[in-house]
């Protein structure tokens, strides 16, 4: 039997509820222009040069995450396009500012079609105007899609359909303290990328990484000893590197300081600042307990990341299970990653009882 959620709790959902709130932008003082109409037809935000051909504008630069966010197995193709002369301020190597007219595009493509295209503008000072682009079906033209979203638009899997996100949806993902570009950021486009996370994409010809930015000084402020050696998340095994990367691309972006579940006291951003040391999913959510109980488990036994005891594991719970209630991401997904949930399975499993045995032995 499920327990009752205590005052406790209810409070702790509230104030979680009023976190996403203020980090939607709601309260932000210049939210307001995001209200600007974005251009009503994909054709007219600049990703083709010639878009009967379907030919990109060679100015928008290809790259590929080297942690994938899981979209229900959508196959990805993603661009940006930097205005001439401007620079990213990456003096905060975690969370990127970016200039004025800097463009994102994302593309969706599901059993070999493309279905949406989504966009993101920033409009300056940390502000980002969103807007999905919707395929008509022999990809002659994609239209702006309303801002409420498209439910149900294509099959993807018998009985499942692909939404179209709402605007609002967009940026409950991407806002922090300010907004973010999820996905294109110092440690996903490191050279030095992780043969074992799932979904690995290989990087398409021509594509942008850290290494290109820093020698073309497109980015401003970003620390020396960063821009010296290849960023990767140092772990002792493989598995845990492919584990921590992909938490941190598929929950970090609201499990950070300053995201919408910070109050949750959950943290699995990976941090690569200067003078960032451990590491905030282990010291956050091994052996701690949150207000969420496993169904089913004996009272007291859930964690959140319980070594050797993958079943008293909430972290892995919530990612199996597409129960709306209790999935995680809350937020654009229908299908559970079962091969990210093997992973996280194998790794609470092996390899964290392993490590902690190591590390007891330690004097």
């Amino acid at each position: 039997m499920r327990r009752r959620i205590g005052t406790r709790q209810r409070a702790a959902l509230l104030t979680a509820l009023l976190a996403t709130v203020a980090a939607l932008g709601l309260f932000r003082a210049g939210a307001a222009a995001t209200d600007s109409a974005p251009p009503p037809t994909l054709r007219e935000t600049g990703l083709y040069a010639n878009f009967a051909a379907l030919t990109i504008d060679p100015h928008n630069l290809p790259y590929a995450p080297q942690y994938p966010l899981w979209s229900d197995g959508a196959t990805k193709r993603r661009w940006i396009h930097l205005p001439p002369g401007k620079t990213i301020d990456a003096s905060d190597p975690d969370v990127w500012l970016f200039p004025a007219g800097t463009k994102l595009w994302k593309e969706f493509s599901f059993h070999g079609r493309p279905v949406e295209t989504r966009l993101l503008e920033s409009l300056g000072e940390g502000v980002w105007r969103f807007a999905s682009y919707v395929w008509n079906a022999d990809q002659t033209d994609a239209v702006l899609a309303p801002a409420a979203g498209i439910r149900n638009i294509v099959e993807i899997e018998p009985g499942i359909r692909h939404n179209i996100p709402a605007v609002f949806d967009c940026k409950a993902c991407h806002s922090s303290r300010k907004d973010e570009a999820l996905g294109f950021s110092a440690l996903q486009l490191s050279p030095d990328r992780d043969p074992r996370a799932p979904h690995a994409e290989a990087p398409p010809a021509g594509a942008v990484n850290l290494n290109t930015l820093i020698e073309h000084h497109l980015l401003r402020g970003f620390p020396a000893a960063l821009a010296r050696r290849p960023l990767r998340i140092n772990a002792p095994t493989p598995t845990d590197r492919a584990a921590l990367g992909y938490l941190h691309a598929n929950c970090g972006n609201c499990h950070n300081p300053g995201g919408a579940a910070e109050v949750l006291n959950l943290q699995l951003r990976h941090l690569v600042a200067p003078g960032a040391t451990g590491e905030p999913a282990l010291a956050t959510g091994v052996n701690k307990s949150g207000e969420f109980a496993i169904p089913g488990a004996p009272p007291g036994e859930t964690r959140f990341i319980r070594p050797g005891d993958p079943a008293h594991s909430s972290v892995l719970y919530r990612m199996a299970t597409r129960n709306p209630l209790e999935q995680m991401p809350a937020l654009g997904t229908k299908i559970a990653d079962a091969e990210a949930v093997q992973l996280i399975r194998r790794w609470i499993q092996e390899d964290l009882p392993t490590e902690q045995s190591a590390g007891a032995a330690k004097p």
